[in-house]
């Protein structure tokens, strides 16, 4: 006990004092070097990817879609350097570690090959160009606005808010809505009794008026003619193009227009009406 007692009192104390001191030192050093090294990295980038837009004509959705990719697989490679730094001040041999890993990842690379196909699905939905940042798509149960494309996962904004991750493999269908002009489309129901030929009039009048004062109309809107028979109505079609992601605000500003075309000109948009009888008692 006396020995073990005097091997603990000979122990170099301050001396392991200095050395984790030091260590943490320079673990602090790199971590902050990782920081500055990041973030001078992504001012490059951006940069680069700005150039390249303006010099190349691309989109500002490719733009980004580049951009983050680049900005993504930078961070992995600073994150391996800064981990292997720290292991070296350690004195932890790099080298077999590596070798290590190479035999473990055979070992577990059957589990992982979900993470595999998620990589080359994700590779191949940006060498084919199906989505960019900014797009309007669906995809399986989604619908929204694609606000990142990775190698892994693709996020999809919902219109409700909800930001969707979606694993790339998970994609095996995708349509993108936002390439090429859009179609609004509207469809309007008239009494049985009101003029047909009068109504049709009376909405191209509507159609060519909004077209003239609104740019983000393209070709049309006209006046198809009679959609289909209801059981109160007769639906009339208008179908107009438009730009990207414009659609739904012309066709809001179209169904007020023809409202208040309609009213004034005595046509009658058929809804649904409760009639009470009351029987008095003779």
């Amino acid at each position: 006990m006396n020995g073990f007692t005097e091997r603990i009192t000979d122990f170099d104390w301050t001396g392991l004092l200095i050395t984790i001191g030091i260590s943490v030192l320079q673990i602090i050093a790199i971590y902050i070097a990782f920081l500055i090294v990041r973030g001078f990295g992504n001012k490059i980038l951006e940069r680069a990817f700005s150039r390249y837009g303006e010099k190349n004509s691309i989109s500002a959705g490719r733009a980004q879609t580049l951009e983050s990719l680049a900005k993504n697989i930078f961070s992995y490679v600073l994150i391996f350097i800064f981990f292997v730094t720290i292991l070296q001040i350690f004195g932890i041999e790099v080298t077999a570690i590596l070798a290590g890993a190479g035999i473990i990842g055979l070992a577990v690379g059957f589990g992982a090959q979900g993470l595999v196909s998620d990589v080359v699905t994700g590779f191949f939905i940006l060498l084919e160009k199906q989505v960019d940042v900014g797009d309007f798509v669906t995809t399986g149960s989604f619908s929204g606005i694609v606000e990142a494309v990775g190698l892994r996962t693709t996020q999809i904004r919902s219109f409700d808010g909800t930001l969707n991750f979606v694993p790339n493999r998970e994609i095996t269908s995708l349509s993108n809505h936002s390439r090429g002009n859009m179609r609004a489309l509207v469809d309007i129901g008239i009494s049985y009794d009101d003029d047909i030929d009068k109504a049709i009039a009376v909405l191209q009048q509507v159609c060519d008026k909004a077209a003239a004062e609104n740019e983000n109309i393209v070709d049309g809107p006209n006046v198809i003619g009679v959609q289909s028979l209801g059981a109160s109505d007769v639906v009339i079609r208008i179908i107009g193009k438009t730009r990207n992601m414009e659609q739904w605000g012309v066709e809001r500003k179209l169904r007020k227009a023809i409202k208040e075309a309609l009213d004034q000109n005595g046509i009658e948009i058929p809804y649904p009406h409760q009639v009470f009888i009351e029987k008095k008692d003779q």
